[in-house]
């Protein structure tokens, strides 16, 4: 005669398997109060909810010479912790490129400011998606997979804003992960079936 899953330990399971599926759905874990305040703060007034770091766009009188990014996470905002939404501000010069890379904890919806980009992300399957943008436009960079932006346009810059769904949703570099963190020069020339030569010109392109 079969075995049968006791009714308390089957329903048990159930539960902890629907409690690890919303665990897995949810980027940020929901707070039990109106918002998080630093162990190291006491009383808090409006300007714990103020972030005054932006206030450089609007005074910049120059555009930046490389790619930039001006971030407002709980990192920079300790407000947003547990707000499960943060903001960035990308600024990319004529012929410049926000290389590949990942935010592992949020989707990336990204609204174009001025000028014209193309992006691109590639999903799990290996598909490239790209897509032409010019001001106005609004592209969505799904949660985890590999993204670009690149301003192909050699005389304008382009400047776009960011928000995740997350109020630290992460980003993974890839040439910087994969390239200036050590990894075995074997290992990566063996991952890339090319030289171990070829792998060390590439650290050494990224650590100069």
């Amino acid at each position: 005669m079969a075995s049968r899953i006791p009714t308390m330990k089957l329903l048990s399971l159930v539960l902890s398997s629907f409690l690890i599926v919303q665990i897995a759905l949810a980027s940020d874990l929901d707070i039990l109060s109106d918002f998080l305040v630093p162990a190291n703060q006491n009383n808090v007034g409006g300007g714990f909810f103020t972030y005054t770091g932006m206030r450089v766009l609007v005074n910049q009188s120059t555009f930046p010479a490389n790619f930039t990014i001006l971030k407002a996470s709980m990192v920079e905002f300790p407000a947003l912790n547990g707000q499960s939404v943060s903001y960035a501000v990308l600024q990319y010069p004529a012929s410049s490129l926000n290389p590949p890379h990942t935010h592992p904890r949020a989707a990336e919806p990204l609204f174009l400011v001025d000028g014209s980009l193309e992006v691109g992300f590639v999903d799990t399957t290996n598909k490239l998606f790209t897509q032409s943008l010019q001001a106005g436009d609004m592209f969505i960079f799904p949660k985890g997979l590999v993204h670009y932006q690149y301003n192909a346009d050699p005389n304008n810059p382009a400047i776009a804003i960011s928000s995740f769904g997350s109020a630290n949703a992460g980003t993974v570099s890839l040439p910087k992960t994969l390239f200036a963190t050590n990894i075995d020069d074997t290992i990566l020339a063996k991952s890339f079936k090319t030289d171990v030569s070829i792998i060390q010109a590439l650290k050494a392109g990224l650590a100069s």
